[in-house]
């Protein structure tokens, strides 16, 4: 009896296992098609803050080390404003693309940050921003009306809002450049100029679907 049983509840053990299997790999089947379906987003705009061809507002700023800067109005080269965060996980992963970008595209970057001393003195301790202004201002964080971060603003030379939106990723922030200087404020607003549906990455590259 007590054979029969053991053999029985091996059984049992078996079926199981074999059942979670095939339920793990039906999860991981679906996990994979959600992400070819929704990478890469570009930046999302928010609906709050100056628009998009808006003048942006104009800040006369002295960042972290007491250098003067001056935000908005004319430049002499595109500005991005990335507002971040010194406790921002999401901005640390994102500094060296950050700063590549500014390197890359010849455009002036800002971070904006706002937070507790002691976590400016940490972060810019644990980071080589090189010529990267560091501001500390609540003001101009609320004057975009930022509500989440990070976040980036594209201004022209001209001191005109040309992009905005969410950058969480590379690819985020990347279309936020391009968009700003293609004329399509965001991957989502490129879509629907162009009759778009939808952009699924197929392991070559990207496919578009009309």
């Amino acid at each position: 009896m007590a054979i029969e049983f053991l053999i029985a509840s091996n059984v049992l053990l078996w079926l199981t296992l074999i059942g979670c299997v095939v339920a793990l790999f039906g999860i991981t089947r679906q996990v994979g098609i959600l992400h070819e379906r929704s990478a890469p987003l570009g930046a999302m705009i928010t609906d709050h803050g100056p628009d998009i061809g808006d003048a942006a507002p104009k800040f006369e700023v002295v960042d972290y080390f007491g250098k003067a800067h001056r935000i908005g109005g004319p430049q002499p080269q595109e500005t991005l404003l990335m507002f971040t965060a010194p406790t921002c996980p999401i901005c640390d992963k994102l500094l060296p693309i950050i700063k590549s970008v500014s390197r890359d595209e010849n455009i002036k970057v800002f971070l904006v940050s706002d937070g507790q001393p002691e976590d400016h003195a940490r972060f810019l301790k644990n980071h080589d921003l090189g010529d990267i202004p560091y501001i500390v201002s609540a003001e101009v964080g609320m004057r975009f009306q930022v509500g989440k971060i990070p976040y980036g603003v594209v201004i022209d030379s001209h001191g005109k809002i040309r992009a905005k939106g969410l950058t969480n990723t590379r690819e985020h922030l990347e279309s936020l450049v391009e968009g700003a200087r293609s004329g399509h404020h965001s991957l989502q607003d490129y879509m629907k100029k162009t009759g778009i549906s939808s952009i699924h990455s197929n392991g070559n590259g990207f496919h578009a679907e009309h």
